[in-house]
């Protein structure tokens, strides 16, 4: 089953025929979005952390490429779009460097804003990735998994780099809001094939559910 699962993914090289997909513009558009939230996030959690420049700039790099890194090579898109062009990578750098700039003016960036940022990379992340395995042929369960991988990646290195659970552990709601993100794009995809109706529903539920958890202190079961 797994060698199924690995040889239908990294064989979707290219979208396939027939299957919807965001057009390139608004596709690079939401993944340059998603890149700058989530170095914003990144970057801001190092400062805070006591990081100097250089490390800023690491976390918040890391947070805003890897996710993204991780879903083209899943998906066999090689090499990733990070690195096939300068927009995402520079991007990602201002983002990091803004934002160490801004908390040199101001004390500190307010905690809900920090789990909005993340929330909000987190949704684009999800559905994007979706989309994006979705056009490359992959069924709906692989569409949820590249769709997670995508929104989760960044954010488990960016808290590894600063010496922290990774919140995608501690926090169970943060990938199941991904995955539920995921899954209605996928399901949206399939039944309406439209595929920006599908990005925008899927980032509403991913965002919202996440937003929710936070608000109203949810969780899924835990031992003891």
């Amino acid at each position: 089953m797994s060698a199924l699962l690995v040889g239908r993914v990294v064989t979707a090289t290219r979208p396939v025929p027939g299957r919807p997909s965001l057009g390139a513009r608004a596709f690079a558009a939401l993944d340059i979005t998603a890149t700058a939230v989530r170095g914003l996030e990144g970057a801001a959690l190092a400062a805070h952390a006591g990081f100097d420049l250089l490390g800023v700039i690491v976390v918040g790099f890391v947070a805003a490429v890897a996710g993204g890194m991780l879903r083209d090579v899943l998906l066999g898109d090689l090499p990733p779009a990070a690195l096939r062009s300068a927009s995402r990578i520079v991007v990602a750098l201002m983002a990091a460097v803004a934002t160490f700039v801004l908390l040199n003016l101001v004390d500190a960036v307010p905690e809900p804003l920090l789990l909005s940022l993340d929330g909000m990379g987190l949704a684009l992340f999800a559905v994007i990735g979706a989309q994006k395995a979705y056009a490359h042929g992959a069924s709906l369960w692989v569409v949820v998994i590249i769709g997670v991988v995508a929104a989760t990646g960044g954010g488990v290195l960016r808290d590894v780099l600063l010496g922290h659970t990774p919140v995608l552990l501690t926090q169970s709601v943060y990938g199941l809001a991904a995955a539920a993100g995921a899954l209605v794009t996928g399901i949206l995809l399939l039944t309406t094939r439209r595929p920006h109706l599908a990005v925008v529903v899927g980032f509403v539920i991913a965002f919202g559910l996440r937003e929710a958890a936070i608000l109203w202190g949810w969780s899924l079961p835990r031992i003891g």
